[in-house]
C-alpha cells in the first residue's frame, strides 16, 4: 500500500475528477454489458438510459419524481461507479488530492514535507454524502462558518482563512453529494450553492476562497413541491446539467418484482404463509387503483412503499391466524386483505371528498375496485343490467348461497373449517372447473373466495361485515 506522496508519484498515479471517474467506469460497464443499477426495476428503457447519458455528459443531476420512485436509491447506486480506493492527503478535512491540493492545510503540509507527505486511502463506500433539505438548514451547515475556538487555539485573527470550519459540502470533496427534496431548501440557501456549482469558489463570512471543489451533485425533488412548499430557484436549475423524470412501475409484473424484493418477510414467515398468485396481483392492483382514485390526491402520488407495507401486513395477518390456531401452515385468504388497511390509510393523501368518507372507507373501496378489475379477466363478465337469473353463469351459485341462508367465512377459522365451508358450495367448484380448470390446487380456495367477493362487489350477493367474519347472502 502506497503511504507517501513520493511513492504515489512513482506508481504513475494520475489525478481524475469525480465526474470523469464516473464516466470512465460507466463506459467500462457498458462495454462489458453490466450495470450498477441492479435492483431498480421498470427504469431499463426510460430513467436509466437518461441517467447514463447525464453521467457521460459529466452533468450534475436533478431526479424529479413523486415519492417512492427510487430516486435516492439511484443516487446511492452511483457509488458503485467510483474507483474502489482513491488517495488523499492524510489528515485533510476535505479529502485533498495529493497531486492537486486545494486546502491551506494540504498545501502547507506538502510544501513542508514534500515526497514524505503521508497519504491515506478513501474507499468508495465513504464517498457518498447525503443531506435532507429541511427549513432549518443553514449556509454554515452546508458550506461552513468561522470557528472562534479554532481562531483562539491557533492564535489567529478572523482575517486568516485557517479559522474556517468547513461544512458538509467541502467535506464531501471528491464525493457524490445528494440533497434530497431540494425545493424545501430556503431560496437564500439555494443561492449559496451557485458559486460551488459553477465558479468553483466558496464564500463564508466575508471570505471568498478559490476552492475548486470536485463534486458530483445529485438533487431530488417532488413535482408538487414546486407549488406546495417551495421551488428550485431558476438560476440553480440553470446550473444543473440534467433533469431526469422518474415514474411508477407501469405493469403489475414489475410492481410485484419490486414488492417481493423489498418486503421484509423472513424465511419463517415464508414457510408458514403461502401467498396465491392472484393475491399478489390483487395487492399490486390496489396501488394502480389508488393512483386513479377520485378520493386520493394524484399530485401527491402513491408510493411503492405502500405495496411493500401491504404485502408485509398481508403475510402477517395470515401468520397471526396460524399462531392463534396453532397451525404450522396457512394460505392467504381474501378476508386477510382487511389486515392491510392500516398500511393504506397512513400512506395516501386524501382530497376533500376522501376526507369526508374516511381513510378506512377509501381503503376498502380500493380493495373492491381491484377485485372488480381482475374479475373479468378470469370469469365471464357480470352485466350491470339485470337479466333473467337463469341466463347468468352465476345463477346456480347464487341460488345455492340463498338456499343455505348465506355463507359465513370467519376471520380466524382454522384451515379445515375454511376449506369445508367453501368446498361445500358445489356450484362454486363447478364454476372454477369450467372457467379456471388449470388453477393451482393451492390457489383454488382463494379463487373460490374471490368469486364470492366479486359477486358482492357487483351487487349480485350481499356482503355483511360481522364482528369476526363476513357473511355472503341475498342482496336484499
Amino acid at each position: 500500500m502506497i503511504k507517501n506522496l513520493g511513492e504515489l508519484k512513482a506508481s504513475g498515479y494520475t489525478s481524475k475528477s469525480i465526474k470523469d471517474e464516473l464516466r470512465d467506469n460507466l463506459i467500462a460497464h457498458m462495454e462489458e454489458g453490466t450495470t450498477v443499477f441492479e435492483g431498480v426495476h421498470g427504469f431499463e428503457n426510460s430513467v436509466i438510459p437518461e441517467l447514463e447519458r447525464a453521467i457521460l455528459s459529466r452533468h450534475n443531476i436533478n431526479l424529479l419524481g413523486l415519492r417512492g420512485q427510487a430516486k435516492t436509491r439511484l443516487a446511492r447506486l452511483m457509488v458503485n461507479l467510483l474507483d474502489e480506493y482513491i488517495p488523499y492527503v492524510a489528515g485533510s478535512e476535505i479529502n485533498d488530492d495529493p497531486l492537486a491540493p486545494i486546502s491551506r492545510f494540504a498545501q502547507d503540509l506538502i510544501a513542508a514535507q514534500g515526497d514524505a507527505t503521508p497519504i491515506a486511502w478513501l474507499h468508495r463506500s465513504d464517498r457518498f454524502a447525503e443531506k435532507l433539505a429541511t427549513p432549518d438548514v443553514t449556509v454554515a451547515d452546508l458550506i461552513g462558518d468561522v470557528d472562534p475556538i479554532k481562531a483562539a487555539n491557533l492564535k489567529l485573527s478572523y482575517a486568516d482563512d485557517r479559522v474556517i470550519h468547513f461544512g458538509m459540502i467541502p467535506r464531501a470533496n471528491r464525493c457524490i453529494f445528494v440533497i434530497n427534496e431540494i425545493p424545501d431548501l430556503q431560496a437564500r440557501i439555494q443561492v449559496a450553492l451557485f458559486n460551488i456549482l459553477q465558479e468553483g469558489d466558496i464564500q463564508i463570512r466575508g471570505f471568498k476562497l478559490r476552492l475548486p471543489l470536485d463534486l458530483q451533485f445529485i438533487f431530488t425533488a417532488n413535482p408538487e413541491d414546486y407549488t406546495n412548499r417551495g421551488s428550485i430557484v431558476t438560476p440553480l436549475k440553470d446550473r444543473i446539467g440534467s433533469q431526469i423524470l422518474t415514474h411508477y412501475p407501469e405493469t403489475i409484473a414489475i410492481a410485484r418484482k419490486i414488492s417481493a424484493q423489498e418486503a421484509r418477510i423472513n424465511a419463517a414467515q415464508s414457510d408458514r404463509v403461502y401467498v396465491p398468485n392472484l393475491a399478489y396481483d390483487l395487492l399490486e392492483q390496489i396501488i394502480f387503483e389508488a393512483r386513479e382514485s377520485e378520493y386520493i390526491d394524484s399530485k401527491s402520488g402513491v408510493s411503492a412503499r405502500m405495496s411493500i407495507s401491504m404485502l408485509e401486513s398481508l403475510v402477517s395477518t395470515a401468520e397471526r391466524r396460524t399462531l392463534l390456531n396453532k397451525e404450522s401452515k396457512t394460505t392467504v385468504r381474501l378476508a386477510d386483505f382487511m389486515g392491510i388497511i392500516p398500511a393504506i390509510t397512513g400512506k395516501v393523501e386524501l382530497v376533500y371528498e376522501g376526507e369526508q368518507e374516511g381513510a378506512a372507507f377509501v381503503a376498502e373501496q380500493l380493495i373492491g375496485s381491484a377485485i372488480k378489475s381482475f374479475f373479468p379477466g378470469l370469469f365471464p363478465k357480470i352485466e350491470k343490467l339485470s337479466k333473467k337469473i337463469e341466463e347468468s353463469p352465476y345463477a346456480v351459485l347464487m341460488e345455492a348461497v340463498y338456499a343455505e341462508g348465506g355463507v359465513v367465512l370467519y376471520d380466524e377459522c382454522n384451515a379445515a373449517d375454511y376449506a369445508s365451508t367453501l368446498n361445500d358450495i358445489k356450484p362454486l367448484e363447478d364454476l372454477i372447473a369450467r372457467y379456471q380448470p388449470n388453477v393451482e390446487a393451492a390457489d383454488k380456495l382463494f379463487l373460490k373466495e374471490f368469486v364470492l367477493w366479486a359477486l358482492a362487489e357487483y351487487q349480485k350477493l350481499g356482503k355483511e361485515r360481522l364482528t369476526d367474519g363476513f357473511k355472503f347472502n341475498d342482496l336484499f
